[in-house]
């Protein structure tokens, strides 16, 4: 077999959330993980992803660091209910705008964006309603997968579809 060499493509990555925060703001509909935090006992000190690093206001700030860094490349997830806030159907336009913005904030600084469309915040609407066990997940998932490319695929060429399925797939924290 011939040896093929790929280009490594040196970056950082987040999920949305991790780092955004306004877990409850701006149309945002609750995730599995808003609701899982809210367990008693289930996250230490009881945080929650209400503040997080407060990336949904401070990404301006944060991306300057990365660009005076150097750091060319920049994965992050967008947040599923903070689109689509039930899951399916109803678009929340704050959160389209947002993750546009963040987007054009990134090619502005010569980032190049890297988006991962599922970091395990699924809609905890879908979730009550099967989720991942759910087969009307796939369009559901479609719904969504394509609502991002019609917003986002002329901005976006690198796409990471779901982080570490094997991990949300085989837990069963609900």
């Amino acid at each position: 077999m011939k040896d093929v060499k790929k280009p490594f493509h040196w970056g950082i990555a987040t999920s949305a959330l991790q780092t955004e925060g306004a877990a409850y703001l701006d149309g945002k509909g609750p995730s599995i993980w808003d609701e899982f935090s809210l367990r008693k006992g289930k996250i230490a000190g009881g945080h929650t992803p209400e503040i997080a690093n407060s990336f949904y206001y401070r990404y301006e700030e944060d991306l300057d660091i990365v660009q005076s860094l150097h750091i060319p490349n920049f994965r992050f997830s967008i947040s599923w209910p903070r689109v689509l806030p039930q899951g399916t159907r109803n678009i929340n336009q704050k959160g389209i705008d947002y993750y546009d913005r963040l987007i054009d904030s990134c090619l502005e600084r010569d980032i190049t964006p890297w988006v991962t469309l599922y970091h395990w915040d699924l809609p905890l609407q879908l979730e009550l309603n099967g989720g991942w066990n759910n087969r009307d997940i796939l369009s559901w998932f479609s719904e969504y997968v394509e609502l991002m490319l019609k917003k986002f695929g002329d901005q976006v060429s690198n796409w990471m579809v779901l982080n570490e399925p094997l991990v949300f797939t085989g837990q069963d924290i609900f």
